[in-house]
């Protein structure tokens, strides 16, 4: 997961010397990035929280991270061939992001599956998969 985060930053890096990168496809490498971080920063959050506090690092809490995990790291690899030109890429960024959004939105409002905190951060998640595909749209356009 660092070497994603890690590879993260240089790709948005890259972006800022890159100047012929669209603003859409700028907007989504900033959006995943911080998809990535959001992600990380939650396994790390369980991982303390199961030592701490039990009651918030529920079983269902690391289904749904592990899970939200994987799509981690397939959606930067995507994005990184959609940003290359490749046309199946971005429909599969759009693809991945609009099931996160329209999941974490459903998980979200499911009462006593997932810890308050965690909600929050699944709002969060589908706030910035909702930028994605708004940013896949004006990309496609």
């Amino acid at each position: 997961m660092a070497v994603l985060l890690i590879d993260q930053l240089v790709s948005i890096i890259d972006l800022m010397v890159n100047t012929s990168v669209s603003r859409p496809m700028t907007r989504m490498r900033v959006l995943v990035g911080i998809y990535v971080a959001v992600v990380v920063l939650t396994i790390v959050l369980l991982a303390v929280l199961s030592v701490v506090a039990p009651t918030q690092a529920t079983t269902e809490a690391w289904v749904h991270a592990v899970i939200v995990a994987v799509f981690g790291v397939l959606l930067p690899l995507r994005l990184r061939a959609a940003g290359r030109g490749s046309a199946g890429a971005l429909r599969a960024v759009g693809l991945i992001s609009a099931v996160l959004l329209l999941v974490n939105i459903i998980e979200a409002l499911i009462p006593g599956l997932f810890p308050g905190w965690m909600r929050v951060q699944m709002v969060l998640i589908a706030a910035l998969m909702a930028g994605v595909i708004l940013s896949v749209m004006q990309e496609r356009v």
